[in-house]
């Protein structure tokens, strides 16, 4: 089978109408036998498509005919199969859930680095906070070498995150960043909103860090939302897996762990079922 284009990409924008634009979006793809996810909601669009090259250009010209989208960059990798089952177009009152409304990345971003400029401060001396926006199972596999790693479950637990930094760190440049780029949008101008004076976000996040700096930096994998699980540095599929009973990714390690039972537990779904039993066993 020939290479498969994977991109993402996202844009916040005013759609006045985005109920109207999801079957315009649907239909392209469906007939360019692309498949992925696209989230449309008034605050912009968010993309994420796999396909034979050719048609995922077609779907780029199409989408950047349209003056809402024309400057969209798009981060491209490749597979050796179809990272995804099937092609979706939701409606969403956010292209990533927050719960912020006076937050408006359209009008008042946070500032961006540069992928190159970043690698240049860190090979300076630069002294830099790297803030991991990113849910617990995604950190696990890589971040940048002694970033800031708080347990997340979910991305509304950003704010508390924030609430409970350290005072000495508003005085610090923060940068955040995350897989795409798209909850540091939300994460970075939540920051600066709590009295951080320093904060930017890595334009195109960590695919587009990994992109144009072959990973120098970065330390282990990069987690992705498809069948791919995980890229490494160079952009190449990993060999990690998924557990089919919690989803959570596994290393390596985690597969060769005896708690591993293909479809039916690995490591992390053994200990949360312990942690469960015995919380219920402290209440008996």
């Amino acid at each position: 089978m020939s290479k498969v284009t994977n991109i993402s990409s996202y844009k916040f924008t005013s759609i006045t109408n985005p109920i109207a634009l999801r079957p315009r979006l649907r239909n392209k793809c469906i007939s360019l036998q692309l498949k992925g996810t696209i989230l449309v909601s008034k605050e912009g669009i968010n993309v994420v498509l796999a396909g034979a090259r050719e048609n995922i250009e077609g779907f780029t010209k199409f989408l950047k005919s349209d003056d809402r989208f024309s400057d969209m960059t798009f981060k491209y990798s490749y597979s050796d199969h179809q990272p995804f089952n099937r092609m979706l177009v939701r409606l969403k009152k956010e292209i990533i859930a927050f719960g912020e409304d006076d937050l408006d990345p359209v009008n008042n971003p946070a500032p961006f680095v540069q992928p190159k400029e970043l690698e240049q401060w860190l090979d300076a001396g630069k002294e830099v906070v790297f803030l991991d926006t990113r849910n617990d199972y995604e950190v696990k596999l890589g971040t940048f070498k002694d970033a800031l790693t708080p347990h997340m479950d979910s991305f509304k637990d950003f704010k508390k995150v924030v609430n409970d930094l350290d005072e000495s760190l508003k005085d610090k440049t923060i940068v955040t960043f995350c897989t795409g780029g798209v909850r540091c949008e939300k994460a970075a101008p939540y920051m600066m909103k709590k009295g951080f004076k320093d904060v930017y976000q890595i334009d195109g996040g960590i695919l587009k860090y990994l992109e144009e700096t072959d990973g120098k930096h970065w330390d282990g994998d990069c987690f992705v939302f498809d069948h791919r699980v995980a890229v490494s540095p160079s952009l190449k599929e990993t060999e990690n897996e998924l557990c089919y009973r919690c989803r959570h990714p596994l290393t390596q390690k985690d597969l060769e762990s005896s708690d591993y039972i293909v479809d039916v537990s690995c490591p992390h779904c053994i200990h949360k079922d312990k942690k469960k039993q015995s919380h219920q066993e402290s209440r008996i």
